[in-house]
């Protein structure tokens, strides 16, 4: 008996009718992934300022956390806080820590490098005017370091949207997750993946496109 090969073949039919279920999990892929970048940012810019104060422990431990959730896979992470606590997460809130926390990481160096960008005159202008630190900062400091931040801040935030199908390994209905509900019910993954595939592209589109947006507007500032 001759072996048959599956030759997997794109059903157009099935992927403009399956749209509508998989765009269901819209909500949660763009909710997840706009809230743990929201907190990783804010993380992000806590973790470069405490990294900036001379307390040679506190800059070990960042560094050690630094390091660690920039090696350490997403899916681990997310592993160890869905299924590995004593205290059960539940989905969402897991899959949200674990992006707000590994992103942080990520933008503590972006914010880091983003600060070291920014002219030192700047710096020495200010303490001559008698700002403090913290006016400083917010002031002077970062909104610079945010204008330089800004092409990579799109790529975390991209690589978060996309990062957000590994919440259907711990069932979160988002659209990678509606895509193998319908995939395994008719029995035609290639179809609903390269369906997937293409939302998530077009998602970092729209993404591409506001990061171009700031960064022609924060041109016109320099």
């Amino acid at each position: 008996m001759n072996a048959t090969t599956y030759i997997p073949q794109l059903d157009v039919t099935l992927m403009w009718e399956s749209i509508p279920f998989i765009l269901q999990g819209l909500p949660y892929t763009l909710g997840l992934s706009l809230l743990s970048f929201l907190l990783g940012n804010l993380l992000g810019v806590v973790l470069t300022i405490l990294g900036m104060l001379p307390i040679k422990p506190l800059q070990w431990l960042l560094r050690f956390y630094i390091s660690f959730l920039r090696g350490v896979p997403a899916l681990v992470l997310l592993f160890i806080l869905y299924f590995g606590l004593p205290y059960q997460l539940s989905a969402t809130s897991a899959v949200v820590i674990c992006f707000t926390l590994t992103s942080s990481a990520f933008l503590a160096e972006i914010y880091r490098g983003a600060i070291s960008g920014v002219d030192s005159g700047q710096w020495d202008a200010a303490r001559a005017l008698g700002f403090p630190f913290v006016k400083i900062m917010t002031k002077i400091i970062l909104p610079q370091a945010f204008r330089i931040a800004i092409p990579s801040l799109g790529n975390v935030a991209m690589d978060l949207v996309k990062g957000t199908a590994l919440a259907a390994t711990i069932t979160v209905p988002e659209i990678f997750q509606k895509a193998k509900i319908v995939g395994g019910r008719e029995f035609d993954y290639m179809s609903l993946y390269v369906l997937v595939a293409l939302i998530y592209w077009l998602l970092c589109l729209a993404i591409g496109q506001v990061q171009h947006y700031l960064e022609n507007k924060y041109q016109q500032y320099t």
